[in-house]
């Protein structure tokens, strides 16, 4: 290392760097790829990163190279030939915040609290989720990365690990990979997987059969506690205050929670304030709809797993058919399997089209959205008029509403960029093609535009 340059410089030109870094990224993003992060090495030729975990790594690489390059040079001041990543657990890692503070960390792990416990197996996981056969595709790439962490270093980052999405697109596979990988590496730890109706369940029979203190030991004393569908938990007084001391038992004792709902937080009704704060904690990454390459390779990997074969034409017809539900692209496999093996002949595109039969129309139903439906469905978001929106007016609180409406009439009503820019009161093509474009690539990255996104297309 350049000896001109000590550690608490590394420090400070490390935290300038975060500093700026944070304003070009969501919360989420940051804390997962960024937290843990610090400078090992620097010279005039290079600088090495380390990285909390090897996902992290590959990510920086990919992603931020060039951002991070042109950000030393600003700070620097000194020109950069390279930068190189590496994984460096063993190093202090530098925790950045928002209040620009920087402190350092020494993480250390104990063995002798895991020697103290007898090998206890794990309840409720299945082996067939994994994060191998996780397809990972733009719309949840960000939970499959903070659920990796999460397995790398359980208890350590991101607790709680707050999953929410739709039914059906892979927040139990996501949540159940993280138990499989830490039983896999880690034998000795005492997993729980439960849904949040068993844990309301357990309660009140524990309560009835006066064992509250059998049932404390049976949730408390888990290494990994993984909880599925938590919004059930909103209303219920009693459980929610002894869902509080079980999360703060295990909390406090660094024992990995991992959440999922079918919606972020903030939307859960009748949740208890203190309980809202604690699930805010850690980390909270969103799973939302598999776009059309992610669910054709999720339908070839489900496929190949199922022993069904499929021409490239059927995958993608498929595919088009089956939008928002992993679990009904499933379902519909295992009607192909059956047809399959009961006709024992190969499956082709006519057939399979017979054998959808009732999901072609819902598709169909649903790619029949007028024009018309999407402008009243984004106005009553956002509690603006149609002659608003579809004035020449650009003030701020229409722009964000119009883009939202193009980018709906291009992806949901599939409307050519003229024909968007005709129904518009005649705005220009290229207009339209620039707001579109812009919130494609917003979408990835931009948590409250997704959030709007997904909730004008459950009003449809």
């Amino acid at each position: 290392m350049d000896n001109s340059v000590d550690q608490s410089q590394l420090q400070q030109l490390w935290r300038s760097i975060l500093g700026e870094i944070e304003l070009m990224t969501t919360k989420a993003e940051f804390n997962t790829w960024f937290q843990g992060s610090h400078i090992l090495d620097l010279n005039e030729k290079q600088v090495t990163i380390g990285t909390p975990n090897g996902f992290a790594k590959i990510w920086l690489e990919q992603k931020f190279t060039d951002t991070i390059k042109k950000l030393l040079d600003k700070y620097w001041q000194k020109p950069v030939e390279k930068i190189v990543f590496t994984y460096s657990k063993n190093k202090n890692a530098v925790n950045y915040n928002s209040s620009n503070s920087i402190t350092l960390k020494k993480i250390e792990i104990s063995n002798n609290v895991q020697q103290q416990q007898s090998t206890i197996p794990e309840f409720g996981l299945n082996p067939r989720y994994t994060f191998e056969n996780f397809v990972v595709g733009p719309g949840n790439e960000l939970a499959f990365a903070a659920a990796k962490a999460v397995a790398d270093s359980p208890g350590l980052i991101y607790n709680p690990l707050f999953i929410y999405g739709g039914v059906g697109l892979g927040k139990t596979h996501l949540m159940q990979a993280v138990g499989n990988q830490i039983k896999a590496m880690l034998p000795q730890k005492k997993i729980l997987y439960i849904s949040t109706e068993k844990f309301i369940n357990d309660f009140i029979f524990s309560i009835k059969q006066n064992s509250v203190n059998e049932f404390k030991r049976k949730y408390r004393t888990v290494d990994v506690l993984l909880v599925d569908d938590i919004q059930f938990i909103s209303g219920k007084e009693s459980t929610q205050e002894e869902f509080f001391h079980t999360f703060n038992e295990l909390y406090q004792n660094n024992k990995q929670i991992v959440l999922t709902s079918d919606r972020p937080p903030k939307e859960l009704e009748s949740l208890e304030n203190r309980l809202l704060s604690r699930f805010e904690w850690g980390m909270i990454a969103d799973i939302r709809t598999p776009d059309l390459e992610t669910r054709i390779a999720i339908l070839q990997n489900k496929a190949q797993e199922k022993g069904i074969m499929l021409d490239s034409d059927s995958v993608i017809y498929i595919a088009k058919m089956v939008q928002n539900n992993i679990r009904e692209l499933e379902g519909f496999l295992n009607k192909l399997l059956a047809y399959q093996q009961i006709n024992n002949n190969p499956l082709t595109l006519d057939n399979i089209k017979i054998i959808m039969g009732n999901n072609i129309k819902v598709n169909q139903a649903k790619k029949n959205l007028t024009p018309q439906h999407l402008l009243n469905s984004v106005c009553k978001y956002f509690n603006i008029t149609s002659d608003e929106i579809l004035s020449k007016t650009r003030t701020k609180h229409l722009v964000y509403p119009r883009q939202i409406l193009c980018y709906l009439l291009k992806n949901e009503a599939n409307y050519s960029y003229p024909a968007i820019g005709k129904f518009l009161n005649g705005r220009d093509h290229t207009t339209i093609l620039h707001a579109v474009a812009k919130l494609e690539k917003e979408i990835h990255h931009n948590e409250q535009l997704r959030q709007d996104m997904d909730n004008i297309k459950k009003s449809n």
